[in-house]
């Protein structure tokens, strides 16, 4: 007897639905089709222990198992449950196999029949909901993560027991709606969910550093990549640690498409529905250009697309590989990484906030106030020059950080903590967001084109004379004449003003520091 079932299988982070034909006829011998790798392979063996655990019997004659479409590889553990469904069904040991194909059916077995959590159900929800099937039924654990699709019925069972009884009788368990309202819920908590893992340092615990701070905000509020430069000791990994808590709150939007990439790799937590906050990303530069940017057999998401949505962090940018942090520099500027391998090509989202930081030399103490540098100018030369010029150019905003004084580390002057960072950030974001309202894939001030620019970057006739004289003087290229006034349009949003004026232009140039053929003869 031959049996249909439908399952999911994941191209990405996206989700294909994958038909599990089993069929049961005279002959002997086990085999699945349809290029499995060794886990899927492997599943005959748990589904015969289950099903033998669980009453039943497993067929005495041949079992073919085919999972179409035959030309893509299908991997993991997950399709355990679908064909274990599916031998029970064309065995006729379960009645009525009709209904099996209005669910999607996915789940690990273990040898006694639990269901055991998978990779990418969020992605296979939506693509669930999509199509128009009647519901969803996957293990218990990860049933939270499937209803964060919109009025998707999603039935959770912990053993397979509990999916057979269900088949046999649909009013056995009767499934969650997911509702929008439960997703609403769930983004108002996101800054007090207590299930965060780390804590984020308040910007009124950073003692000193009022340029860097204001640096920070301009960046948080239009989105833009930036990098610190100083000595050690001087805070930048703190500063950086510190930006999460004035972006602002991932929308619903934000908060399913970063959900789904974590989903896809494994690493949402079970307990957590939608992430808690921005992603935050510190990569160790040991790391591979593959585990940056992606990749693999079967192409996984890298660092950056982990950090869609929120930021990326390279503390001591010039010792990571030259090749890997060359690989950011497409994907700072379309959103997207493509991975191209002999059988498929795949897309990642990589749409985010690009933070480094570095010394100015090896020793690290190049134009300290008080520590001599001990390094020559041909170490300090080729220091800098690990990070490439196009790299730089992709960087919006570059600011020095001077060391912290025994003043400002022992004085009690109140610096804004980052709830009212967050709130004048907020303000900007909501004036961007209406301004972007009719712009496909446009959001903040840092994405804007070249058209854009020319539509909502009008600057007064003193601001384009200060421009012009600053491209001159500092030889700076095209593409850091752009990233100029996107940052002077950040900057006329948080005083929520229509038109560039010059003393936005004035500061956005100042955040050029390593564009100055001078640099480090300049002292903030």
């Amino acid at each position: 007897m031959l049996v249909k079932i439908k399952g999911s299988a994941l191209i990405g982070i996206d989700a294909i639905t994958i038909t599990i034909e089993v069929n049961v006829s005279m002959g002997q011998g086990y085999c699945i089709v349809g290029l499995p790798d060794n886990a899927v392979k492997e599943s005959l063996d748990r589904t015969e222990s289950a099903i033998k655990s669980n009453g039943f019997h497993m067929p005495r004659t041949k079992v073919v198992v085919n999972l179409s479409p035959a030309d893509l590889k299908k991997t993991g553990a997950a399709f355990d449950l679908p064909i274990a469904i599916g031998i029970l069904a064309a065995s006729e040991q379960l009645p009525s196999p009709s209904p099996l194909e209005q669910y999607i059916i996915m789940g690990e077995l273990g040898l006694d029949g639990y269901l055991y959590p998978i990779k990418g159900v969020l992605a296979m929800a939506m693509q669930a909901k999509e199509e128009c099937f009647s519901g969803m039924i996957v293990p218990n654990a990860n049933k939270a993560e499937a209803m964060m699709v919109d009025e998707l019925a999603v039935f959770g069972f912990d053993h397979i027991q509990e999916v057979i009884a269900f088949l046999k009788d649909p009013l056995y368990s009767s499934p969650e709606l997911s509702k929008n309202l439960k997703i609403n819920n769930l983004i108002s908590k996101i800054h007090t969910s207590s299930t965060l893992t780390q804590v984020i340092p308040d910007f009124s615990e950073v003692k000193g550093q009022f340029y860097c701070k204001r640096a920070l905000e301009v960046a948080s509020a239009g989105g833009h990549n930036i990098i610190m430069i100083g000595p050690p000791g001087a805070g930048k990994t703190m500063l950086a640690k510190s930006i999460v808590s004035i972006l602002p709150p991932l929308s619903k939007k934000e908060a399913l498409e970063t959900s789904k990439i974590y989903s896809a790799s494994g690493k949402l937590a079970i307990n957590n529905q939608l992430l808690s906050q921005r992603p935050f990303r510190q990569p160790h530069h040991t790391l591979s250009a593959i585990a940056m940017i992606g990749g693999g057999s079967f192409p996984q998401p890298g660092e950056i697309s982990l950090a869609h949505n929120g930021v990326l962090f390279l503390d001591e940018l010039p010792e990571f590989n030259r090749s890997v942090i060359e690989v950011l520099r497409q994907p700072m500027e379309e959103g997207v990484v493509a991975i191209a391998r002999a059988k498929m090509s795949v897309q990642f989202p990589a749409r985010f906030m690009l933070m480094a930081s570095m010394n100015p030399c090896p020793c690290g103490f190049y134009n300290h106030p008080q520590k001599e540098c001990h390094c020559s100018p041909s170490s300090i030369q080729k220091y800098m020059h690990k990070i490439s010029g196009p790299l730089l150019d992709r960087i919006d905003l570059h600011i020095e950080v001077s060391p912290v004084s025994y003043e400002d580390l022992r004085g009690n002057d109140e610096s804004d903590s980052s709830a009212a960072i967050a709130k004048r950030v907020q303000k900007a974001r909501a004036i961007q967001f209406q301004r972007f309202a009719l712009e496909q894939g446009v959001y903040n001030n840092a994405q804007m084109n070249s058209s854009q620019l020319k539509k909502f970057c009008s600057i007064s006739p003193t601001a384009e004379t200060l421009l012009k004289n600053a491209m001159e003087k500092f030889q700076l290229s095209a593409r850091a004449f752009d990233r100029i006034l996107k940052v002077s349009r950040s900057i006329a949003d948080l005083e929520a003003k229509e038109n560039i004026e010059i003393g936005h232009i004035s500061e956005a140039i100042q955040y050029r520091n390593l564009d100055r053929s001078s640099w480090g003869q300049f002292k903030n």
